[in-house]
């Protein structure tokens, strides 16, 4: 049993706030074997296990953290690997505030287990190894499809692959992994960590297509003729990116976040020599307060941003986005304009960005959904200067596979229409991710590939009698 009297976390070290604003280099440094030690030694090993119910791919929390308390870290990561396809991932973006950490008993007097710490450790620790060898299961002579790359597909395709089928993943895009290359930073998710957990995939057998466009290079209907795939799971994420419909937003200078986002990590436009350049604007103004309004924001910043600020309607208490992840943009000197809501994006003669016209915002009764609605203030308007606004008020999903897909039921906002197993109104097929949902968390996308994964296996297992 750990010692009780061990309330409070070792904290996650970190690179100095002025000093990681010059790069686009990791924030977090890591536990060392000490720290990671101690840190799961904190676990009680609850019989309840109250923190796996809140893990959305169900990882055997206690007992991992059990064998990194003795210093077993790569029997720490296989046992996470049971669960998860992608450690290293998780341990960097998973939100755990809400979900495992949430539900952990040591919360409840003081500071919960930094569970995605260690996790982060452990799975490093295992790439710094050189990782072990996997032992491929007996294939069973059945194809699969993934459309799409991105978390919930590479969840789906790494769980068939363990039941032994045989995966090829299709992305559209030059670079496998979907939103964790094109939509998170380096400096929150390095990419060489995308590819090494996605040369483990690969290593137990799963093929990669890349370029390869849903609706257009291939339909649905192809890979279960044609292409003699048995089944298929669409993974296709959300990537059509919204706007708020103001005046201005045409104007040169507006991005949407996704685009931004995209070109910096995507296309590296933070490197000098880079062939797809982005614009590095002075003064920059970010709409919306989720994690990707962050990330645009922290990425402005390290591009010359000399002013930085998050346009958010509500109040702080509402943000969505991780906590820590606010409070490494306020160590980088991010400003927060909250209770403001943008009505005008303002150009000069030539359609440039200058700056915003806003309102003040007040909130009002809870609606629907939990949230209390904000309302403008009267006789509140003000200017903010601004060369350049992002766009971060989440996306949809793109309308092009269930336009080129027949049977396939689209939803109004372009979602595809699935049972809670990720199965569509057509034979074979099954979704899950933001395609289904909207835009969400990884670890949530990479729960609905799990569960996709299972239906697959029994949809298949039926057909085989």
């Amino acid at each position: 049993m750990a010692d009780l009297q061990v309330k409070t976390r070792n904290p996650m070290p970190l690179r100095d706030a002025a000093e990681r604003t010059a790069d686009f280099r990791e924030v977090a440094l890591g536990y060392d074997d000490e720290t990671a030690i101690a840190e799961a030694s904190r676990c009680m090993g609850c019989k309840t296990r109250p923190c796996v119910s809140g893990c959305p791919v169900g990882v055997p929390i206690p007992e991992f953290l059990r064998l990194a308390a003795q210093g077993d870290f790569e029997g720490a990561y296989q046992k996470i690997g049971e669960a998860s396809s992608l450690p290293a991932v998780c341990g960097r973006v998973c939100p755990q505030e809400r979900q495992c950490e949430a539900k952990c008993m040591r919360g409840i007097k003081g500071e919960p287990v930094a569970i995605g710490a260690v996790e982060l450790f452990v799975a490093d620790r295992h790439m710094q190894q050189g990782g072990s060898k996997i032992s491929l299961p007996k294939p069973n002579g059945q194809r699969v499809a993934v459309v799409g790359s991105g978390p919930a597909g590479l969840a789906c395709a790494g769980d068939l692959a363990k039941m032994g089928y045989r995966v090829t993943v299709f992305e559209a895009l030059h670079l496998a992994g979907g939103v964790l290359v094109y939509g998170i930073p380096e400096f929150r998710l390095p990419k060489h960590i995308v590819r090494r957990e996605i040369d483990e995939l690969c290593a137990m057998g799963v093929e990669i297509v890349t370029n390869a466009v849903a609706g257009s290079s291939f339909t649905v209907s192809e890979l279960l003729s044609e292409m003699g795939f048995e089944a298929v799971f669409l993974g296709t994420g959300a990537g059509l990116p919204k706007f708020m419909d103001i005046p201005g937003e045409n104007a040169r200078g507006v991005f949407s976040a996704n685009e931004y986002l995209t070109r910096v990590n995507l296309m590296r436009a933070y490197e000098q020599d880079s062939e797809t350049p982005v614009f590095r604007a002075k003064r920059v103004a970010v709409v919306g307060g989720g994690n990707v309004a962050m990330d645009a924001a922290r990425c402005a910043r390290r591009l010359g941003g000399e002013e930085v600020f998050v346009v958010y309607r509500r109040s702080e208490e509402e943000l969505p986005a991780r906590r820590e992840e606010v409070q490494h943009a306020k160590e980088e000197g991010i400003r927060f304009e909250f209770l403001t809501n943008p009505v005008e994006i303002l150009t000069d003669g030539e359609q440039n960005v200058t700056g915003l016209r806003c309102v003040r915002m007040q909130l009002g009764e809870a609606g629907a959904d939990g949230r209390r609605r904000p309302t403008a203030v009267a006789g509140s308007e003000f200017s903010l200067a601004a060369d350049c606004v992002i766009m971060a008020l989440g996306t949809s999903p793109n309308p092009l596979l269930g336009r080129t897909t027949e049977g396939l039921v689209a939803r109004a906002h372009g979602e595809i229409d699935a049972d809670g197993d990720g199965r569509p109104s057509l034979a074979g097929v099954f979704a899950g991710g933001d395609a289904v949902t909207g835009s969400a968390t990884v670890i949530l996308a990479m729960g609905a590939g799990k569960r996709a994964a299972r239906a697959i296996d029994a949809y298949l297992r039926g057909l085989h009698k």
